[in-house]
């Protein structure tokens, strides 16, 4: 049976829940997409900045919408699952771009997707949001869109006042049409569930060393967990260590853990 757009949609959105958060393991590329599906993914959530080092770019905006966009719809095309991505800041500088964005990711399918403030006004994302789902709803797409807020990621303002900033900035972006909260850099507890507590909509952390268990998470109220760009951190941690041990000592024991080629290779055999 063919699983359409509006079905994955409707199949992601019911994902964010509390009782068992949707765990997401961020990808960057086909490859990547493909060994997390089959790891049991329910959806893939790409990373900017995965992809950006993918293509040779840092991470922050410096790749274009095209490269993003060709990006996104290979990863689409490549699994079954639904596909969530994040646009950074929309790659656009007004309501038209953002448009054109948006426009450009339903077309390659996806079913979400994440856009960042950052270091910008509050209101500049709050317009961003609002030009995506006007988009969305002339398109007749259910698409999720995720806020993602920055300030406790890059410790904007004073520390005191920081969890009532946020909580400020997310009525602000829910009311200009987000769907979910995100609100990486936290692994506070209290914090955490004083996010939940206020928010209306679903709440998406940043997980990694040093957070809470996924289970516990969802105790606190989050309903949607990613890894970020750690896994893609992690990749090339393994290809610096493989390089190092090669060029140091000349062994190769960290291979020791790579996927068996047959298994890898298997997963491209025959596309979806």
């Amino acid at each position: 049976m063919t699983i359409t757009h509006s079905d994955k949609a409707h199949i992601f959105r019911s994902l964010h829940t509390t009782p068992a958060p949707l765990a997401l393991a961020n990808a960057w590329d086909v490859a990547s997409a493909r060994v997390i599906e089959a790891a049991g993914a329910k959806a893939i959530a790409t990373t900017s900045a995965g992809v950006a080092w993918s293509l040779g770019s840092p991470d922050g905006g410096f790749i274009t919408r095209d490269q993003a966009l060709e990006l996104i719809g290979r990863i689409v095309a490549a699994v079954e699952v639904p596909v969530t991505a994040d646009i950074e800041g929309g790659y656009g500088t007004d309501a038209a771009g953002i448009t054109e964005t948006v426009a450009g990711v339903l077309a390659a399918g996806v079913v979400g997707v994440n856009i960042e403030d950052g270091t910008r006004p509050p209101t500049e994302l709050a317009m961003r949001l609002a030009a995506a789902r006007q988009t969305a709803d002339r398109a007749g797409a259910d698409l999720f869109l995720n806020a993602r807020i920055d300030t406790f990621l890059f410790g904007l303002g004073d520390s005191d006042t920081r969890l009532k900033e946020t909580l400020v900035r997310a009525h602000m972006y829910v009311d200009a049409g987000a769907d979910g909260i995100f609100v990486p850099g936290i692994t506070d507890t209290a914090t955490i569930a004083a996010l939940a507590a206020d928010i209306s909509v679903p709440l998406n952390v940043m997980a990694g060393p040093g957070a809470p268990a996924v289970a516990e998470l969802g105790a606190l109220g989050v309903a949607r967990v990613s890894l970020g760009s750690g896994v893609a951190q992690a990749a090339y941690a393994a290809a610096r260590r493989a390089a190092q041990e090669l060029f140091g000592t000349g062994d190769y024991g960290s291979l020791a853990e790579a996927m068996a080629f047959p298994e890898l290779n298997g997963l491209f055999s025959e596309p979806h």
